[in-house]
């Protein structure tokens, strides 16, 4: 193991001559930060086995940027909760707000720095004792000098950094030189000053710089911010498809049935399926009752009946069937497929063909599995976070994206939501559109999506009350009843560059009149005091989320 030493003030050179990072998972938090040699640096408040914040014997350490490279959503979090006048101090504990950022493009001349109280330290080398008087500002912002107080400042406090396989870690030091600093009183005055009037322009701009990195692996979305300097969030993971976590299955792909005879390539004029009573795939697929109705009328009778007694799963053998997809335009090859009007309509399951098909991949009902097809930005909203648009005008019907994340057991979503706590963001979807048609499926035991640390573009979708946009279930096995797709449809004209917005309570539409009854109702239920309020801004807002 090599050998603890006494981290080097000279924290840029260090690390670019050595690739040293300050290990993210051992990081609590990011407590302050300065100008230091016309270099931005972040004070590092250090996990301990006990407690996951910053309790007073923590150790806390100044950084360079070059060193947090790997800890960069740390300080993304330290700038928000600045920028947003939330500092907390090691407890998790609101302290005296004021503090501003100094703008990139500000004089010096306009407001005096505080001093800065960095003490040299040398490699392998016990930390001194050095006391240093402090400097406030005064109101006329002249500097004056107090000797009433007197405070001791390092680099590190309360332990030793050491170098371990390219890593920076902290470790306790039972050296009696060791300057022990209560680490939850940090930041203290002097920090604060100091902080009030240090730039955080290379931390911004290094964190677009990581977003951009993280978004290049997905093909046609870019990300646009007209309205500050932040990026979001660095916690995110961007992900292809599902992720499942312990207690989570699905069957695997090679065991889907397929359509067979009579479905095959090239048939219904080169697009895939055209008998969609005799495909399998489509065995559970909405049936066509004004069809059945104009055959049979007994039949027809007959179906609604078992319909009612046993939900989805009827025998619909040579019933004609509701195919989903509307056809594509041959004489405009670049007008997309849409989702017919009932299903838009009707939210009925929509189940498409899948690789053990005999139709092959060109089948008219393969649109979702094919992914996105529409270029999207994640834009910063004026008033509502992160937001989605599409660049192209999107049609009645048309697929977007899907709903991706980590797939969890509905105990771990409890969990999760516990933790969280009321007043924040939930990214939890119920995979609960067939509960109850298994005896083994039940609220409890369905499967939850949870995007917010992995996901896709549509994770930043944001909720309206009147959206333009709507999510359906759709399978491409239908015997499995606990993972399927949630994907995004248009469900009106959308012009380009306008923001997408789904209900995240996925209620149907009513009449306005109603929605202002309950409106006025919810606001009047002390229950609804700690919820979040909804700030879609339609006609029919319910006025809270989750209501």
């Amino acid at each position: 193991m090599p050998p603890a030493i006494n981290y080097s003030v000279n924290s840029l050179q260090y690390a670019q001559t050595n690739t040293y990072r300050v290990a993210c998972k051992h990081v609590s938090k990011v407590i302050c930060h300065r100008l230091h040699n016309d270099e931005e640096q972040y004070l590092v408040g250090w996990k301990t086995p006990k407690d996951p914040l910053v309790p007073p014997g923590a150790i806390c350490s100044w950084h360079g940027l070059a060193e947090l490279s790997a800890s960069l959503h740390h300080v993304q979090l330290y700038l928000e909760s600045v920028s947003a006048g939330r500092r907390v101090d090691g407890n998790g504990q609101p302290t005296t707000p004021g503090l501003k950022r100094k703008s990139p493009d500000s004089s010096d001349s306009d407001t005096q720095s505080a001093p800065n109280f960095a003490t040299s330290l040398r490699k392998d080398t016990p930390l001194p004792s050095r006391e240093t008087s402090v400097i406030s500002i005064g109101s006329s912002s002249s500097i004056t000098t107090t000797s009433e107080v007197v405070s001791r400042t390092f680099e590190v406090y309360n332990g030793i950094l050491q170098r371990k396989e390219g890593k920076i870690l902290a470790k306790k030091s039972r050296d009696e030189g060791i300057v022990k600093r209560n680490a939850a009183n940090l930041p203290d005055a002097p920090m604060l000053q100091a902080a009030a009037h240090a730039t955080t322009a290379m931390a911004e701009q290094q964190i677009r710089i990581a977003f951009e990195n993280k978004l290049g692996r997905l093909r046609n979305v870019r990300w646009e911010n007209y309205v500050d300097n932040t990026a979001p969030s660095l916690d995110f993971t961007f992900i292809d498809s599902f992720t499942l976590r312990p207690g989570v299955y699905r069957s695997d792909p090679d065991a889907h049935e397929g359509c067979q005879y009579p479905c095959r390539q090239h048939m219904g004029q080169n697009i895939g399926c055209e008998y969609p009573r005799l495909c399998t795939c489509l065995e559970f697929a909405a049936v066509n009752e004004p069809e059945l109705k104009r055959e049979n009328e007994e039949r027809y009778q007959q179906h609604l009946q078992q319909k009612q007694e046993k939900g989805y799963f009827v025998n619909t053998t040579d019933l004609p069937k509701r195919f989903p997809y509307q056809k594509p335009n041959k004489d405009n090859p670049h007008m997309p497929s849409k989702l017919q009007t009932f299903y838009l309509d009707q939210r009925y399951p929509i189940y498409e063909c899948n690789l053990n098909c005999n139709c092959g991949s060109v089948c008219k009902s393969r649109v979702v599995q094919k992914g996105r097809k529409v270029p999207l930005v994640i834009f910063k909203t004026p008033n509502r976070g992160w937001g989605v648009k599409c660049d192209e005008e999107l049609i009645r019907g048309e697929f977007i994206d899907t709903y991706i994340g980590e797939v969890i057991t509905n105990a771990e979503a409890d969990v999760r939501e516990s933790k969280a706590g009321k007043d924040k963001s939930s990214y939890l979807y119920s995979l609960d559109k067939f509960v109850g048609d298994a005896e083994d499926l039940t609220p409890d035991t369905c499967y939850v999506v949870d995007g917010q640390f992995m996901g896709g573009p549509t994770r930043f979708i944001n909720h309206s009350c009147e959206p333009n946009i709507r999510q359906y279930t759709v399978s491409y096995n239908k015997h499995d009843l606990r993972v399927y797709d949630l994907a995004f449809f248009a469900i009106e004209d959308v012009p380009a560059g306008t923001e997408l917005t789904f209900d995240y309570m996925d209620k149907d539409e009513e009449e306005e009149e109603e929605v202002l009854r309950q409106r006025a109702e919810a606001a009047a239920d002390p229950s609804n005091e700690d919820k979040l309020p909804c700030n879609c801004g339609a006609k029919k807002c319910r006025g809270y989320l989750w209501v």
